[in-house]
């Protein structure tokens, strides 16, 4: 039986777009898993996405099916993916997790594995309040959530402004998006995507 990992984001300028595609990759590193890469549904209209730019950017990563609330149920881990927004998740994966009120209802995500990466503007521009936020939703749902170890050492690395803490993978963009993911960043997300796939499974027997 293999652990069924996914990978939920949502991403504007492409940022989290890379960083889940390195966490897709760390969790398939894990044998016998199973993993989905999915985006949830855009809220701004098209007309605002092309003054942003933000329509052209998107095209990079259209092909990447739209995650299904109801299909959250079938996954062993959930990683989930958001750029920050004033210190909390973005409104298109609010919506998406303001839809999973039966899952709620039914206990379906109890014991299932949660975890959260994030991009920021700035150096001190909410990633960690971005993803401990996030994880309130996760407990409400009784899941089992997993950050980023200090095993990962690339999380004490000081040779350089970086993303990434025990919280989850994060990028710095840059307050126009100019900056992309380096090389640690990236990294980073890797482990935890095998990290969370080796948790899960384990907590899976399949481990």
């Amino acid at each position: 039986m293999k652990t069924k990992i996914q990978v939920v984001f949502y991403s504007m300028y492409g940022h989290i777009n890379s960083l889940a595609e390195e966490i897709a990759a760390g969790a398939a590193d894990i044998e016998n898993t199973e993993v989905q890469l999915l985006q949830v549904q855009e809220l701004v209209p098209e007309d605002v996405l092309l003054l942003s730019g933000a329509r052209d950017t998107r095209k990079a990563f259209a092909d990447i099916p739209y995650a299904e609330p109801d299909k959250l149920a079938e996954a062993d881990a959930i990683i989930f993916g958001t750029p920050t927004r004033f210190g909390n998740m973005c409104a298109q994966m609010r919506n998406f997790l303001d839809q999973t009120g039966p899952l709620w209802m039914s206990g379906a995500l109890v014991g299932k594995v949660g975890s959260v990466f994030t991009s920021c503007a700035s150096q001190h521009g909410g990633h960690e309040t971005t993803i401990t936020s996030f994880h309130s939703t996760l407990l409400h749902h009784g899941m089992v959530i997993v950050g980023v170890p200090y095993t990962e050492q690339k999380l004490l690395d000081m040779s350089a402004i970086n993303g990434g803490s025990p919280y989850g993978a994060s990028t710095i963009t840059d307050g126009d998006g100019s900056r992309q993911p380096s090389q640690l960043e990236l990294d980073v997300a890797r482990f935890q995507g095998r990290h969370v796939a080796d948790i899960a499974s384990r907590l899976n027997g399949t481990h």
